[in-house]
């Protein structure tokens, strides 16, 4: 199956066309619309890395005093499980995992499961869970220009159309299937502005309990001071499935999306970036897999959430920024767990934690076992896809795209 096909667009062109007409842009925008954490030049502050992230060359260890929200055990650093559970998988590189039973809340293993780390695009499942109330896939919307300013260098993007009109279901398929923040830009401004999505994700994170995150940007993009948790990505996830429409977008593989000037008004095909569930790029499909999302950014690495279900037992896992530099390490390390939950069901294994921490939790009556952590080498996960649809098109503007079948190594996505 061929790859999907990323575009990027031309900074300089497209910052030319911004002062003389709307056209749709990837690229880091003028000193009035910077990203949080960022001075005037738009480019991140040297030398004040996102906390949570060591720099180059540092040891990647987990902090001393991680929160124990859910249970003891989970502020605990290095692979968790409970007492008699089923051998944890081997080769797992990430900084930080968790495995759940989704229908109990129990959790059944982690590794720094509240070590707060950049989530890059997984972010986006906060997003929706705060905003698809707000804004239903009936909703229609025409987009303004100034609605696709304010995206960070490098971002990810469906290609929405300046003045074209959007079904509120297109432009979440965007957010879901091709991670686009250009989509994610729109759907704020319908519910307020960036600046209240902001706000109204960090008051649902608290709502939620996730304790270990900041929001500073609606769609993930690397933002100094924002973090997350495989614990509260996980709560996120676990939110968001009990929405249908979260839960259909999240497991949709392949649609159409509306197409403008440069496809005749034609729609064009786009595959979810998550590669369990679309299959693409020589990754298999994993059986029962109802969705979730999947993320990169620099600093971020590859960040990973999944759902699949089995038996009548549904299990979430959470991986963020496998560090073994091999192909699909976050979708095989992902893989890996899911098999080892629903065997830790099968055998009844005790939880050493929960997603409700107002219930208690089983770990009080088994004090479960730590495994050594098994690997780091010190490099970022391989980059996953998060290009966007052939036919993406731009506005009014004389900005030119380039077409390359996959992102460079290292550039900031979102």
């Amino acid at each position: 199956m061929r790859a999907p096909i990323t575009v990027q667009f031309s900074r300089p062109l497209a910052i030319a066309a911004l002062a003389v007409t709307a056209v749709v842009s990837g690229v880091a925008p003028a000193a009035a619309h910077v990203k949080p954490g960022t001075p005037a030049s738009g480019k991140p502050t040297p030398g004040k890395p996102t906390p949570g992230v060591p720099r180059a060359g540092a040891p990647k260890e987990p902090p001393a005093n991680m929160s124990t929200v859910g249970g003891e055990q989970l502020g605990r650093p290095g692979p968790q499980a409970g007492a008699g559970a089923p051998a944890l998988p081997t080769g797992l590189s990430a900084l930080s995992w968790m495995v759940s039973d989704a229908d109990t809340g129990q959790v059944l293993a982690a590794s720094n499961a509240h070590w707060q780390l950049p989530p890059a695009s997984t972010l986006k499942m906060l997003f929706a869970d705060t905003v698809l109330p707000a804004v239903p896939g009936t909703a229609t919307h025409k987009v303004e220009p100034a609605e696709l300013t304010g995206m960070g260098d490098g971002s990810s993007a469906v290609g929405i159309v300046p003045g074209q009109t959007y079904q509120g279901a297109d432009l979440w398929r965007g957010v879901f299937l091709r991670s686009g923040n250009d989509a994610v830009h729109v759907l704020a401004s319908m519910n307020g502005g960036v600046a209240k999505t902001v706000a109204d994700m960090q008051a649902k994170a608290d709502a939620l309990g996730a304790k270990d995150t900041h929001v500073r940007s609606p769609d993930g993009y690397d933002a100094e001071g924002q973090v997350s948790s495989a614990y509260d990505l996980t709560l996120f996830l676990r939110s968001g499935l009990a929405n249908k429409d979260f839960k259909e977008y999240c497991g949709t593989a392949d649609a159409k999306f509306p197409g403008g000037p440069n496809t005749k008004g034609k729609p064009f095909g786009i595959s979810n970036t998550n590669r369990m569930l679309s299959g693409i790029d020589g990754v298999a499909k994993y059986p029962g897999l109802i969705g979730g999302k999947n993320g990169y950014t620099t600093h971020a690495g590859n960040t990973l959430s999944e759902a699949a279900t089995r038996d009548g037992h549904t299990v979430l896992v959470t991986v963020m920024n496998p560090q073994e530099n091999k192909h699909d390490k976050v979708y095989t390390e992902t893989r890996a767990l899911l098999d080892w939950g629903f065997n830790a069901i099968a055998a009844k294994s005790p939880s050493i934690g929960t997603l409700d921490p107002a219930k208690p939790s089983s770990s009080s009556k088994s004090p479960g076992t730590a495994a050594a952590t098994t690997d780091s080498s010190g490099s970022l996960g391989v980059l996953g896809w998060t290009g966007v649809g052939a036919a993406a098109v731009v506005g009014v503007g004389a900005v030119y795209v380039v077409l390359k079948r996959r992102p460079v190594r290292g550039r900031r996505r979102g």
